[in-house]
């Protein structure tokens, strides 16, 4: 994907960059709840079922399968079945390391920027 980068201000000008800013906000809303973040963080060390998951996070089962469902259906993880359980894993485990490791990388540059931030900080975070 060889697209121009939007600078501040600036309005897409073509259908392709709408949608491609479009697809780039449903990615980005699919790692924005803290206990899907979770769940890929345990998924990029290999596959885990629900009930691991479960454990690993303290939540419960509803929960975890309901993040489960939206992650698949982001096209982020996938699913394979193992009897009587459903085996969850990374579509895309290297990209999706990255783009962890490339978050960490500005969250250590912005400080606590992000955090204070009054639209999506931790002070809001009660939604």
């Amino acid at each position: 994907m060889n697209q121009r980068v939007l600078l501040p201000g600036q309005i897409p000008e073509s259908t392709a960059e709408v949608t491609a800013l479009t697809a780039a906000a449903c990615l980005f809303h699919g790692f924005s709840d803290r206990s899907r973040l979770a769940i890929v963080q345990h998924l990029v060390q290999g596959e885990h079922r629900v009930v691991d998951l479960t454990g690993h996070l303290g939540l419960a089962q509803s929960t975890v399968s309901r993040h489960l469902a939206c992650l698949l259906d982001c096209g982020i993880v996938q699913v394979r079945v193992e009897g009587r359980a459903s085996v969850y894993s990374l579509v895309h485990p290297a990209a999706t390391l990255q783009l962890l490791a490339a978050a960490e990388q500005l969250l250590a540059l912005t400080g606590d920027a992000v955090t204070l931030c009054t639209t999506y900080g931790a002070a809001n975070d009660a939604r």
